[in-house]
């Protein structure tokens, strides 16, 4: 990889070692200097002879000592600096090894390879930490791409589902201009309708997994009054009971998006229940630091592999599907996650052991307040 002119990390820190360690050399020199030849007197070395017991003792003055320290010291202080630049050359580069692993990795992912992992061995220290938190970040990276991918594709084909449609009508009536037109004007208005709500469940989908909203005081429990209020005429049709519990359930965030949240999970509950007699109940609560939503409603048994694939987009289970008038578009429980996780929340599904799904919402808990709310679904 080409790099700017200048010195590398390791050229950088081989010089701090040697430098470190030539400096230790020099400080030692001066602690001998000043605590030991300082000392030594400086006189003709004959002033120094003295005789003891007839035995003459020449005494080394301190011009003598240097004369015989200085060539060693001077040689020891290159040789601390050749060593120093040496080992320090070796030390950065086992040192930076992990950076290099780490640099190479970021590369191939930059370049749209991210499958590729480092798997650090070793120790667990800095490097190995780095390198760990590298791997979880590309493995989160690649699910997010494979994730958009998928969706793209799908958003695709069933926005060309309707389309395909609407071509093969308007083709018929062309082609044949003896056929009833109210029944294809009927036809194409059904399609279209179905094409503008998939359109606006792929905005709102967007919309909650920006989380470019505007954070007010809500309260949850009102929120789903007017869920159910809004979709009494359709559990009435349904033949299907439709309760309303609990207490005060304050939270922060868009009115308009908790609104569309639960009206699709109430939605949900009363077209995936029982053919009639079915029960859907909504409770708010508190719990701690968090406000709490349950719907909860009879049903079907579902197989408990299929309950984690219900909030993936377009992602619907056999014993899900419908060929009815609320049929919908695959996107209510996705529409319901994204909303959730854009108001730092946690969404569990949970199937009833006696048929139906209980869905429990926590979102963090706000302090009590002047609760607002819209007066339909965004």
């Amino acid at each position: 990889m080409d790099r700017r002119p200048g010195l590398s990390a390791r050229l950088k820190l081989t010089l701090s070692y040697a430098g470190f360690l030539f400096l230790a050399g020099t400080l030692l020199l001066a602690v001998v200097w000043v605590f030991l030849l300082r000392y030594v007197p400086d006189e003709d070395p004959r002033a120094l002879r003295k005789t003891f017991d007839g035995v003459i003792i020449v005494a080394a003055n301190r011009s003598d000592l240097l004369r015989t320290f200085a060539p060693a010291a001077g040689a020891a202080l290159a040789f601390l600096l050749l060593f120093g630049l040496l080992g320090g050359w070796i030390l950065a580069g086992r040192m930076l090894a992990p950076l290099t692993k780490i640099a190479d990795a970021a590369r191939t992912a930059a370049n749209g390879s991210l499958s590729h992992r480092i798997r650090m061995q070793g120790p667990r220290d800095e490097f190995r930490e780095l390198a760990d938190v590298f791997d979880t970040m590309l493995e989160q990276l690649q699910s997010h791409v494979t994730q958009q991918r998928r969706f793209a594709a799908n958003a695709s084909h069933e926005l060309r589902t309707p389309l395909a449609i609407s071509r093969t009508l308007l083709d018929v009536a062309r082609n044949d201009p003896t056929r009833d037109q109210g029944e294809l004007i009927e036809r194409l208005h059904t399609v279209n309708t179905r094409a503008i709500d998939l359109t606006e469940a792929l905005l709102l989908l967007s919309r909650g997994d920006g989380g470019g909203f505007t954070r007010e005081p809500v309260d949850l429990s009102l929120i789903a009054e007017e869920a159910a209020e809004t979709l009494l005429p359709l559990a009435e049709q349904r033949r299907t009971t439709l309760d309303v519990t609990g207490e005060t359930a304050q939270t922060t965030g868009s009115a308009a998006l908790l609104l569309r949240m639960v009206t699709n999970l109430v939605q949900n509950a009363i077209v995936h229940n029982l053919p009639s007699g079915g029960t859907v109940t909504v409770h708010t609560e508190t719990q701690h630091d968090a406000s709490v939503l349950r719907v909860e409603n009879t049903g079907r048994r579902l197989p408990p592999e299929l309950v984690p694939t219900l909030t993936e987009p377009f992602q619907r289970g056999t014993e899900r599907v419908r060929t009815d008038g609320h049929a919908g578009v695959g996107l209510g429980l996705a529409i319901v996650h994204s909303i959730v996780r854009a108001h730092d929340g946690t969404l569990d599904l949970v199937p009833r052991p006696t048929g139906g799904l209980l869905v429990t919402i926590r979102l963090p808990r706000a302090v009590a307040g002047p609760a607002t709310h819209m007066g339909g679904p965004a």
